[in-house]
């Protein structure tokens, strides 16, 4: 088992101005929040998506094997995504603010292999759906968000997690792969 070591961090002042614009997320409602959330985005709409072009694989409105196969990526990616929210769920006792940066640093679990898990199984879960629905649109849809992860939406996270945790981040940067695998 990895132990973590409980960083702490101590956010600068902020105003009270700027914390009435925070949204808070009440412990009991972040597990509801998240999984509605991801349903729609990783799952209603790579269906939609894909009702948009032709089904490849499709017969008589149903999977081929292969179709059928890719399900197992479906399935890896969804449970990936659910092994992070119940991390993250433990570490945020006091509910979730809804900022990109969180006030602590995971580094076990999935965070031990990558430095983003949760996009790396999201990738993995649109990927899985463009396999299943043989769909152009949908594989559009895993492209547009790969490349926005890898160039806007990590380096900019880094950035922030760099500038909260300071050296703690760049050891842990130092140490496991943006996408996967550890560094020697």
């Amino acid at each position: 088992m990895i132990h973590e070591r409980r960083e702490s961090v101590n956010p600068p002042e902020i105003s009270y101005r700027e914390q009435s614009k925070r949204i808070r997320i009440p412990r009991w409602m972040a597990p509801l929040f998240w999984v509605v959330g991801i349903s729609v985005v990783h799952g209603g709409m790579p269906w939609a998506l894909s009702l948009l072009t032709s089904r490849h694989g499709w017969t008589e409105g149903r999977p081929g094997i292969l179709n059928l196969l890719a399900s197992i990526l479906v399935m890896v990616g969804s449970a990936c995504l659910i092994w992070v929210l119940v991390l993250h769920f433990i570490r945020a006792p006091e509910g979730w603010e809804m900022e990109r940066t969180p006030k602590y640093l995971l580094r076990s679990g999935p965070y031990s292999l990558t430095r983003n898990p949760m996009y790396l199984a999201a990738l993995v879960l649109w990927l899985g759906w463009a396999l299943f629905y043989g769909s152009f649109a949908v594989l559009i849809g895993f492209l547009v968000l790969g490349v926005v992860f890898n160039f806007i939406v990590v380096p900019w996270e880094d950035r922030n997690l760099e500038a909260r945790f300071g050296e703690s981040y760049l050891r842990y940067k130092s140490s496991v792969h943006r996408w996967f695998g550890k560094k020697s």
